[in-house]
């Protein structure tokens, strides 16, 4: 039990630590990315006004059946395809990427690919 709390703990403190140097504004909005075992997830964020500009998730009804099971690598790549389309029809073709104190490789690194073949920098 207490080895689950002490890398939830570790992990909160990766997460604040990438934070404090990553904030999505306006013209460069924050590409934030969450991953569990099973699925992924992917939102645009203006932090200046607090708002979701756009998100995709494996989870959602709209890409659950493209996508199939979420946890794996080939659904970060469609995950990551559908949130540039969505960035660009909004708008924004720049971003700061933000992988939530998570390794940069596997799930994440597929998604951040997947995302700049598609078109959206960062």
């Amino acid at each position: 039990m207490r080895a689950i709390r002490i890398k939830t703990l570790r992990q909160a403190r990766r997460v604040k630590r990438v934070r404090k140097t990553i904030s999505g504004t306006p013209q460069r909005p924050r590409l934030s990315v969450w991953r569990s075992n099973k699925n992924i997830e992917a939102q645009i964020i203006d932090d200046l006004s607090g708002r979701t500009i756009c998100a995709a998730s494996s989870r959602a009804k709209d890409l659950r059946d493209a996508v199939g099971y979420g946890g794996n690598v080939k659904a970060a790549v469609e995950i990551g395809r559908t949130i540039a389309e969505r960035a660009k029809s909004a708008g924004v073709a720049e971003v700061a990427f933000d992988r939530r104190g998570r390794k940069y490789h596997g799930r994440i690194k597929a998604l951040a690919d997947a995302a700049r073949e598609a078109g959206l920098k960062f």
